[in-house]
């Protein structure tokens, strides 16, 4: 059973009562130039009680497409709860938003270091500090992210196995595919799941770009799950999808045999079959062609879009075994 919003909650160092609308700012460090680096937590809380959701974004900075899904979260008032209180930092990785990048200054993944370190490395000390002041609120808690290197993602959940509440829950989001996968040690996903917090983690899109249609997905799978706990504002209306999610428990990663000039054939999403010519990669004398076929019958849930790739590229991922929504 999730906690019942008290009667007062405090974040930052501020309290935040039944019925308000604030935006804080986690300020841990500054820039070259000695200005303040703020990242704005924005709450909005209902006088009813009800659970406390977190809607996370930008952990890896060039992952704009979830900033998106989150800011639409905002301007549609999504985030203003019928019930309960719903917490939204759209870019928690502000360093990395600004210079378009995955990693902090310090060049480290933060979504590697959890649960971080008081006196640690920059990444380290926002990861610490985002466990300490806002994650002991939460109940539940969806991150978003997108592919990274040019590897765009198809629309997902992701989720660890043989977890009925979780399963349950992605079931409510509804994203066309759902992808069984552990947690990986030091990410925010683990940290969250040894405190207790409920998370599914939405992949969509690639780095460095937005889409109109992984940005709907992302708030249509939101309102869906809002709605689920009764806290979709009556201004906003959840719409089902008319196909099932398609869960995937085993998966793998198609390489590029060679360097050279890549041209992909098969759009993100469809079914393949087992020996299906993929792409090919040529070389730029016109001499070379070299077919990347399908290993396995499978759905393709991850496209790599650059033009040039390097011999052992992951260029395809491509689905090895579903729980139902089988073709």
């Amino acid at each position: 059973m999730a906690k019942t919003t008290p009667k007062d909650l405090t974040i930052l160092g501020e309290t935040i009562l039944p019925g308000e609308s604030r935006t804080l700012n986690m300020e841990i460090a500054k820039l070259h130039t000695m200005t303040k680096l703020k990242i704005p937590v924005i709450v909005e809380r209902s006088l009813l009680e009800g659970p406390t959701v977190l809607f996370s974004a930008g952990l890896h900075g060039d992952e704009i497409n979830g900033v998106e899904i989150v800011r639409q979260l905002i301007v549609q008032k999504i985030n203003k709860p019928k019930i309960g209180t719903i917490i939204c930092i759209p870019t928690i990785n502000v360093f990395g938003f600004l210079n378009q990048k995955r990693e902090f200054p310090d060049g480290r993944d933060m979504n590697r270091i959890f649960p971080g370190s008081k006196n640690g490395s920059l990444a380290s000390r926002f990861a610490y500090y985002l466990l300490k002041e806002i994650i002991p609120n939460v109940d539940y808690c969806i991150d978003f992210h997108a592919g990274g290197a040019c590897r765009f993602n198809a629309p997902q959940i992701r989720l660890v196995p043989n977890n009925p509440e979780l399963k349950k829950l992605s079931d409510v989001f509804h994203a066309p595919f759902a992808l069984y996968a552990k947690n990986i040690p030091g990410s925010f996903r683990n940290s969250c799941d040894k405190l207790g917090i409920k998370m599914l983690l939405f992949e969509g899109g690639k780095s460095l770009d937005i889409n109109e249609s992984i940005t709907r997905e992302g708030v249509d799978g939101t309102k869906r799950f809002l709605a689920y706990f009764g806290m979709l504002s009556p201004k906003n209306t959840a719409v089902s999808p008319e196909k099932k999610t398609i869960y995937i428990e085993k998966s793998g990663w198609v390489r590029a045999k060679r360097s050279g000039m890549f041209k992909g054939f098969i759009t993100i999403g469809s079914y393949v079959q087992k020996g299906e010519v993929l792409a090919i990669v040529s070389d730029p004398y016109g001499k070379v062609e070299v077919k990347i076929k399908a290993p396995n019958a499978g759905f393709v849930i991850n496209v790599n879009d650059a033009p040039i790739v390097y011999q052992g590229d992951a260029i395809f991922h491509i689905s090895n075994g579903l729980e139902y929504g089988e073709v």
